[in-house]
């Protein structure tokens, strides 16, 4: 079970899934977030970075991990010249509304929600590590 934001209705269950699978950073949240400004446009990793730069110390090895990982969620699709352009499916949709109300709405509790589901993923991976008696 994922935690939710303490009952919060913008931070549900199924938008906090979301979240733990597709969105592991708060900078894969503005990657994702610019990709869905201009969902015509098709995109070069690097390009991406680019534009990130002021806001995020993203390496193009970390923007690449966000696109695969959005690829996985199938947010994004990948051209046969490796450009990448925001094409999410239609469950998604809506939990991509959400995202982009809240960074701007409750940006500090967005942020906090995403640290704590991705710390929630590393204690859960270790604990299956722990010896039992």
């Amino acid at each position: 079970m994922v935690p939710s934001a303490d009952n919060d209705p913008d931070f549900t269950d199924d938008f906090c899934s979301f979240l733990q699978r597709c969105v592991a950073s708060v900078d894969a949240a503005e990657l994702l977030l610019l990709l869905a400004k201009t969902p015509e446009r098709s995109w070069e990793p690097a390009e991406l970075r680019t534009q990130l730069a002021p806001l995020t110390s993203m390496t193009d090895a970390d923007v690449q991990r966000c696109l695969d990982a959005l690829q996985q969620c199938a947010i994004v699709s990948r051209g046969a010249d490796k450009r990448v352009r925001y094409q999410p499916s239609r469950p998604y949709a809506t939990h991509l509304a959400t995202l982009a109300r809240l960074y701007v709405e409750r940006p500090v509790t967005l942020f906090r929600v995403i640290y704590a589901l991705r710390d929630f993923k590393i204690t859960t991976f270790a604990d299956a590590f722990k010896l039992r008696r």
